[in-house]
């Protein structure tokens, strides 16, 4: 069956928009296809398009949560195994914080740091502990200037007999110069180190705490 395209146009250009009933056959199939296409499109945009980002937000939350799940899991099975890990590291870091002598015991360290260089036959002459600590969070550091002459090998044995005490002893920054004598001169700064005690602790979180909030208002 041949279409005539002339005679399809002829019935669009004659045909009275305003009055469905005079439409010929061209006229209502274009009209009932646009129905048929607008209404999927307008479901489309008016509500399903919605419902789609819907369901992609709810996809996407589902991945979140089974990853959150798979993670907190994976906590709970090795709960026990971080417990164990706790407990050696409080234990290490109290053979640590034993290392540190308190306030009492800090006279009694500068003077085996003092000792040990004297008991190799060291010549001092300069022992100057700083005036003030250092505070850190829980530990203050204090450190000294020392200047001793000796031979090489004395120097070297009063190293490692700081490095041997009970207390956490360090050298730094240190130099060493030949004299004219044939011995050796060696500026070293030590550090020593203390654990401060709660009432310490506790005022120093309070001026810290204090320097956060800036000074007072007049």
């Amino acid at each position: 069956m041949a279409i005539n395209f002339n005679q399809i146009a002829d019935d669009f250009k004659h045909t009275n928009w305003k009055d469905p009933g005079t439409w010929t056959f061209a006229p209502k199939l274009l009209v009932l296809i646009a129905i048929l296409v607008a209404i999927p499109v307008a479901g489309f945009f008016g509500v399903w398009q919605g419902q789609i980002e819907e369901l992609e937000k709810g996809l996407q939350q589902e991945e979140t949560l089974k990853k959150d799940y798979l993670a907190k899991k994976t906590q709970a099975v090795n709960l026990d195994l971080h417990k164990q890990q706790l407990r050696e590291i409080d234990t290490q870091f109290g053979a640590l914080l034993k290392q540190l002598p308190n306030k009492s015991q800090m006279d009694a360290l500068l003077v085996d740091i003092n000792q040990a260089g004297l008991s190799r036959g060291l010549q001092f002459e300069l022992f100057k502990p700083a005036p003030n600590e250092a505070a850190r969070e829980f530990y203050s550091e204090l450190p000294i200037q020392v200047k001793v002459i000796g031979t090489y090998h004395d120097m070297g044995a009063f190293a490692a007999d700081v490095g041997q005490l009970p207390r956490i002893v360090t050298l730094n920054n240190v130099s060493i110069e030949a004299g004219r004598d044939g011995n050796l001169t060696m500026d070293v700064t030590a550090r020593t180190f203390r654990y401060l005690d709660e009432e310490e602790v506790a005022a120093q979180r309070k001026a810290a705490a204090g320097a956060k909030k800036g000074p007072a208002k007049k």
